[in-house]
């Protein structure tokens, strides 16, 4: 890996992170097209620059992590995730990283995200403004966020995509399209720091010897910079639009990199 090498996979992870394509999936799919060893650093890499993206939410949302009932509602979602992470660490770290299980949870992926746009715009925007479920509902209770982070867990699964596993639980919950994507964002930041945090602890042998060090720096400042304006972009887009694009989109990169690369 190189300067370049690092630059590029800071432009997909700032990018991918917070959009329902799974910043992984792309992560290692670029890996493959810049032919990348699969190598214990690239794995710690393509997750520590996970943090760029997380400072960025920091720097938007900053103010929301001042109110302690924000907070308990971030807790209570990343609960759950933090609890399977521990359990599945290694079977997720040594055995999900294949590139057709990757390939097979983005194009499946993008099925059920289609799918589940169609339902819910018949199921929902049908109903009487008077039900719950086509309210507005900024206020999620501590159920619900328990209940997000159990969908945001099948993001385990590289290709999943934690931003679609939590909107669309979120969703299905009755939650409106403006609060989940908001909630999301929030919840990423205790779960991917996490993430970040047990990674490095457990590698920091293979990190600190590399010699690579600076191209995680690197990383994380490109993702930063990069996902300032991604937040900013997407959070536009989901005030007007669905998420239907997104799995076409999905669908479609499985299939032309399983077809020409893989």
């Amino acid at each position: 890996m190189n300067i370049l090498d690092a630059v590029i996979l800071g432009v997909v992870e700032g990018i991918t992170e917070f959009l329902p394509v799974s910043s992984t999936a792309h992560l290692i799919l670029a890996g493959k097209v810049l032919g990348l060893a699969d190598s214990e650093f690239l794995k710690s890499f393509e997750i520590i620059i996970q943090v760029g993206a997380i400072f960025a939410v920091l720097t938007l949302f900053y103010k929301k992590f001042f109110d302690i009932e924000v907070l308990k509602k971030v807790i209570a979602g990343f609960i759950p995730t933090a609890l399977l992470g521990l359990v599945f660490y290694k079977t997720i770290k040594n055995y999900l990283g294949d590139i057709s299980v990757v390939l097979g949870a983005l194009f499946i992926g993008g099925i059920v995200m289609i799918v589940f746009e169609k339902w819910h715009s018949r199921k929902f925007t049908s109903l009487p403004a008077s039900t719950p479920y086509s309210l507005q509902r900024e206020n999620l209770t501590l159920t619900d966020c328990v209940k997000i982070g159990l969908f945001q867990s099948i993001a385990f699964i590289p290709g999943v995509s934690r931003s679609a596993a939590t909107i669309v639980g979120g969703m299905s919950l009755g939650i409106s399209r403006a609060a989940i994507v908001e909630y999301s964002f929030l919840l990423a930041v205790p779960t991917m720091i996490a993430a970040t945090g047990l990674d490095a602890f457990k590698n920091r042998a293979v990190i600190l010897h590399s010699g690579k060090v600076s191209l995680l720096i690197v990383g994380l400042l490109i993702s930063y910079i990069v996902a300032l304006f991604a937040i900013k972009s997407f959070l536009s887009y989901i005030r007007k639009k669905d998420f239907v694009p997104f799995g076409i989109y999905r669908i479609a990169i499985a299939l032309l990199f399983l077809l020409f690369v893989y």
